[in-house]
């Protein structure tokens, strides 16, 4: 491996800012300037902003559905010591373990070796299939899902069947297919079936991990 005093930095041929603070800081900046928060609770400001600034989309504030609660439901659980669930190992290496209140643990199940024979016997996605294995750790926890609809139906289903409920729930899977369902129906719990679960979401179908991760941070710590 070569050393560091080895290596040259090539020849500054662009006009980009470079310092990492003042990126963040322009960023989130330029994001109050353009988007549209007048919608949004105000205690999830710095939510949508660092969810926008993981989409790139300032239009994303018209489609962000934020529960009155999710702020105040997930910062306590986390305070506490609750573990935050993630579909997708991307959503929790976007996590900035820094920001976590109490070191608090953060879990994905996806690679699991249960998971594989779950899908198959179950016929469904792995992804889904490992929504299942939360169960022990549900009660009380941060909740998110970035990527598959299918473990959003799937972690909906296990609450209407009586299982733990999470003290919050970012659902913000992606994609084409049951994406904007699967979030409607997230955003429906409380009034279809009685049960009021703070969470955010984004209706469409966009989401992703880097918006799921973006959300937790935002939820994680207050400070920007």
């Amino acid at each position: 491996m070569s050393d560091v005093s080895d290596l040259r930095r090539p020849p500054r041929r662009y006009p980009y800012v470079d310092a990492g603070p003042a990126i963040y800081v322009d960023s989130f900046a330029t994001i109050r300037r353009e988007a549209d928060l007048s919608a949004v609770p105000a205690d999830a400001e710095r939510l949508a902003v660092r969810m926008i600034h993981g989409s790139g989309q300032v239009d994303l504030a018209d489609d962000l559905v934020i529960h009155p609660g999710l702020v105040t439901a997930a910062r306590a659980a986390l305070d506490a010591g609750a573990p935050m669930l993630c579909d997708a190992t991307m959503v929790a290496t976007g996590v900035t373990r820094s920001r976590l209140p109490k070191g608090n643990d953060v879990l994905c199940f996806l690679n699991d070796e249960r998971v594989p024979a779950l899908a198959r016997q179950w016929s469904t996605t792995r992804t889904a299939a490992a929504v299942s294995l939360w169960e022990a750790h549900l009660e009380g926890a941060v909740v998110a899902i970035g990527n598959a609809p299918t473990a959003l139906f799937h972690l909906l289903e296990l609450i209407l069947d009586g299982g733990p409920r999470p003290a919050a729930i970012v659902g913000c899977p992606v994609g084409f297919i049951g994406a904007a369902e699967s979030k409607q129906a997230l955003v429906d719990l409380r009034d279809q079936h009685g049960i009021d679960i703070p969470h955010v979401t984004v209706r469409g179908r966009r989401g992703g991990s880097a918006m799921t991760s973006s959300a937790l941070n935002a939820l994680a710590q207050e400070q920007e």
